[in-house]
């Protein structure tokens, strides 16, 4: 995974780069000391991830993630200031490490980030390529894992930063958002019911009129999932209703 580090101290970014050696699923591509410089690189190497200092030269590294194109990269905060750890949270800072950063922290900080990695590639949906009713697809949660056909899933939640899926009398957390899904997910099949919920239309066994032109759909499991005001249009014109 490529590196980039953004600090306008040269001895912090050369402790850094030297703390970075013993990771070698890491490769530093580029250093930047300004927020400018910082934009550039990230444009033209695209890195997976930036250790991003907090005070730049007069500017803010928030800065830096203002305006960024996809894909986004995932972003390290070190600063020797906590006063800004709420805010790098908000703007979904993978850690926030405090300088002098030590080792035993960095790999901390590092091991959160393969698993996240890991996540993606073996817990999680396959998002590759488009899905269909009829594609399986391996789910993994902790020491659980399936082989699920899409069409089976009745229900997805947002569930803080990640999903939760639900399928016959089972479900597993996904570390990808629902936004992520949904993307992958066949339009003809699973519907985006409400900002926190996508459902598979095909599991819908009743519905009935809600708040302003809304509907109110129950599946077959059991759930009442209120369908806000564009889904409950999208429906209408998907069914013929």
């Amino acid at each position: 995974m490529k590196v980039l580090i953004v600090d306008d101290e040269k001895p912090a970014r050369d402790e850094l780069r030297l703390l970075l050696v013993a990771h070698t699923e890491l490769t530093i591509v580029g250093e930047a000391a300004s927020v400018d410089t910082a934009r550039e690189a990230i444009s033209r190497l695209r890195p997976h991830i930036i250790f991003l200092d907090i005070n730049l030269r007069g500017h803010s590294g928030f800065d830096v993630l203002e305006e960024l194109e996809p894909p986004h990269p995932q972003v390290f905060f070190c600063t020797a200031y906590d006063e800004h750890a709420v805010r790098a949270f908000e703007v979904n800072a993978l850690d926030y490490l405090m300088k002098p950063v030590h080792p035993e922290r960095l790999a901390l900080a590092v091991g959160k980030l393969l698993r996240l990695q890991a996540a993606d590639t073996d817990a999680s949906i396959r998002t590759d390529n488009a899905l269909n009713a009829e594609s399986r697809v391996f789910v993994r949660d902790g020491d659980k894992c399936w082989f699920v056909q899409v069409q089976e899933i009745h229900l997805i939640e947002a569930d803080g930063n990640y999903s939760r899926l639900y399928f016959g009398q089972h479900q597993a957390t996904l570390y990808r958002s629902l936004s992520s899904l949904e993307e992958r997910l066949p339009s003809n099949l699973f519907l985006r019911a409400n900002r926190g919920q996508i459902i598979n239309v095909a599991g819908i066994v009743g519905l009935v009129p809600w708040f302003s032109q809304t509907l109110k759909a129950t599946l077959r499991t059991g759930e009442e999932i209120e369908l806000i005001r564009r889904a409950s249009l999208a429906f209408r014109e998907t069914m013929g209703l």
